[in-house]
């Protein structure tokens, strides 16, 4: 009998495999704890929250949320720095797909509302709580939100060549603050007792139009 025959099976791949589950786990972890950060720091605040109420939130001691954060500012800063950074990114993959500028800035337009009827608490979180982080975590959440603001004004920029970058931003930072009201707005603009609130399809056709419109009128 050759010798490779009296060999015992690799173990290696089941290694791995339970390696990539053990990772798997914990990022979904990581992720639920996130949501409910956010579910519970939009509701009462971030002084209001304990490690113990986040770790109830999921299923799992306070104690065991130390595993994967270091401490309430640690879950508050991955929270608001990892939500700064996936709006770069997308924002920038749809200016990258779109064929042209009009289209890149109704890619934009579409994308940021659908963040926002996606991601109410995070946007009440970083409304009332920005200041709770550190000055490094404050700095970086700040330097990636210039970055996705550019992202909008160089756009703006090709359609408008003639109207000044500072306009433009404010054009930029105007939208976002009528886009990202939507979280603010008790049962999505139901505010008479009896009435019904409209469909987020509706609310999101009415918020694209309006902010199309503001981004795009015409300078003096």
């Amino acid at each position: 009998m050759r010798a490779s025959e009296n060999r015992a099976p690799s173990t290696s791949g089941a290694q791995t495999a339970e390696h990539v589950g053990r990772r798997e786990a914990k990022e979904q972890r990581r992720a639920a704890l996130l949501t409910a950060a956010a579910a519970r720091f939009a509701e009462r605040g971030f002084n209001g929250v304990s490690m113990e109420d986040l770790g109830s939130a999921v299923g799992m001691s306070g104690p065991a949320v130390y595993r994967h954060f270091d401490g309430k500012h640690a879950v508050l800063a991955a929270l608001l720095v990892d939500v700064s950074q996936n709006l770069l990114d997308g924002g920038a993959a749809e200016v990258e797909r779109a064929p042209d500028d009009e289209l890149a800035i109704r890619s934009l337009v579409e994308f940021h509302v659908a963040f926002a009827l996606g991601n109410r608490d995070v946007i009440r979180v970083q409304d009332r709580d920005l200041d709770c982080l550190t000055g490094e975590d404050r700095r970086t959440v700040r330097a990636l939100q210039r970055q996705y603001v550019e992202l909008w004004v160089d756009v703006l920029a090709a359609l408008f060549p003639s109207t000044p970058a500072p306009e433009l931003r404010i054009r930029a930072h105007a939208t976002f603050g009528l886009i990202n009201s939507t979280p603010h707005s008790a049962a999505l603009g139901a505010v008479r007792e009896g009435e019904k609130a409209p469909e987020t399809d509706t609310v999101r056709e009415i918020l694209e139009r309006m902010a199309l419109a503001a981004l795009t009128a015409e300078s003096r």
